[in-house]
């Protein structure tokens, strides 16, 4: 079938974007979903740091490739005859697919999939192959999903479904933003009543970790971010305290709990400085290959602190997403407030300029002739 998308045939791009032109939207050819897969009509897709790092050439991926990641739609058409999923179902992309079976399948979500992280290297659906073409040449799947375009492809295991009731644009960032953020809180950072969780990045993952960690009776949450922009808007979503880096630092402030979200050394740093002793630091953000840090071992031993790295929240997106879902039904997760915008595929563009500027948190994609 003939389909709409964003693609990125060259990687490094001088922004500003809107000029450059990274993204061209295209008319793709999407062939039929193989049988461990679904067709979906893309309702709605977040932009995120994740794609704007392809993009920019910090994280190198085949190209040409479909971009986007975090997406929520309805099923349109199945491969095989039998499915988890049925037609007219809404279902939320999650972009680790998880086969449910390999050594890592078996940690309990700590680690990623095997062939699930092998097939999101090649460009690749889970079981295989690309379904995307471009003028007869194949088109590299991004993490799975190519959520940036009017229809996708996924294997089923990429997929969760959600109820009628939650809005396209809501679903589509509890595949990501609070997978990712709410995860690293819940899964790994397991806070105690009466513990301080300090976030680190309020970006649109971190303000979701905020947002997660906030839900939780008998904490204190802290908004840690070197942007009084960021700050004060964490505030204002109702975390507890809130402060620039230096403010921290110099403070003698203190977690039991930190979750860094920035994806940057510097950020790193203050989420291990601020961490109380016996405390644990949770990093979930991606930064350059290149980029290093420098702290104490000796404080690491002496303190005995953890330090810990988590992929996708170290989530279990079947598991997860219905939880989350349960959460933003009960009024304790306010997803809608991490939104800043919705825009039309034709300003993608414009929006990468928008997340490279760190003055939004989640731009949402909507397509023509869909409510979001």
């Amino acid at each position: 079938m003939k389909i709409r998308g964003a693609v990125l045939s060259s990687r490094g791009s001088e922004p500003p974007y809107v000029n450059s032109l990274p993204l061209a939207i295209e008319e793709l050819e999407l062939d039929a979903p193989g049988e461990t897969e679904v067709l979906v009509r893309i309702e709605a897709a977040g932009i995120c740091h994740s794609d704007l790092s392809v993009v920019d050439g910090s994280r190198e991926r085949p190209l040409p490739m479909l971009l986007g990641h975090e997406a929520a739609g309805i099923v349109v058409g199945l491969g095989g005859p039998a499915s988890s999923v049925e037609i007219g179902r809404r279902v939320v992309a999650s972009f680790l697919p998880r086969c449910g079976v390999c050594s890592a399948c078996r940690t309990g979500g700590r680690l990623p999939c095997i062939p699930g992280s092998a097939a999101n290297t090649e460009g690749a659906l889970l079981a295989g192959g690309r379904r995307l073409h471009l003028h007869g040449v194949p088109v590299a799947h991004h993490l799975g999903v190519s959520g940036f375009a009017t229809h996708a492809v996924m294997d089923i295991r990429s997929v969760v479904p959600v109820g009628d009731d939650i809005p396209p644009d809501i679903a589509a960032v509890l595949g990501c933003a609070v997978l990712t953020g709410g995860g690293a809180v819940l899964n790994v950072g397991r806070p105690e009543r009466g513990q301080t969780v300090a976030i680190v990045g309020l970006g649109g993952v971190g303000m979701a970790a905020l947002l997660v960690a906030m839900s939780i009776e008998g904490i204190t949450v802290v908004g840690v971010d070197s942007n009084p922009d960021k700050v004060a808007r964490a505030l204002a979503l109702g975390a507890t305290r809130s402060m620039t880096a230096d403010e921290a630092l110099e403070g003698g402030f203190s977690a039991a709990v930190v979750v860094e979200c920035a994806g940057a050394a510097r950020a790193f740093e203050t989420a291990v400085c601020i961490t109380a002793p016996g405390g644990r630091t949770v990093s979930i953000g991606l930064p350059a290959p290149t980029a290093e840090v420098r702290f104490s071992p000796l404080r690491l031993v002496a303190e005995a602190r953890e330090i810990v790295g988590s992929y996708l929240g170290s989530a279990i997106p079947s598991r997860d997403i219905p939880f989350y879902e349960s959460l933003w039904r009960a009024g304790r997760l306010p997803v809608e407030d991490l939104i800043t915008s919705h825009i039309p595929l034709s300003e993608i563009n414009r929006g990468l300029d928008a997340l490279a500027s760190g003055d939004v948190l989640r731009q949402i994609v909507e397509f023509p002739g869909v409510a979001a």
